[in-house]
């Protein structure tokens, strides 16, 4: 999957939502669960503002853990390989939220409180 591809696709996401497209850079890094590619539904993501090389995204599979290892960090040209549908998503600014399963289910919303995280 080609670069210009995956920010036209984003920017497609991002039209349909009526959001503008902010960029989620391909060597920056999100949290993924361990379990992503299980096959467990559905896909839940949610984006925090961007830090340092961090995107501030976090993408799970099925039931959210309070667990301290639940997510594992990854760049994000990493998701090429193990789950490419979930680029398109990645445009999405921050406060923005998305859950999909594997029969075309979408739903993306706002959700203001992720832009009030505390330091």
């Amino acid at each position: 999957m080609e670069i210009k591809e995956i920010i036209s696709q984003q920017k497609e996401i991002c039209q349909k939502y009526k959001v503008a497209h902010f960029d989620t850079s391909l060597d920056q890094k999100i949290g993924v669960s361990k379990n992503l590619t299980s096959g467990t539904m559905p896909i839940n993501a949610l984006r925090y503002p961007p830090e340092n090389e961090t995107a501030g995204w976090y993408i799970w599979a099925g039931e959210y853990s309070e667990a301290d290892d639940f997510f594992d960090p990854m760049h994000v040209t990493h998701l090429i390989d193990i789950y490419p549908s979930l680029l398109k998503y990645l445009g999405l600014p921050p406060g923005y939220r998305f859950q999909i399963d594997n029969k075309g289910y979408e739903d993306v919303w706002f959700d203001k409180k992720l832009l009030d995280i505390t330091k």
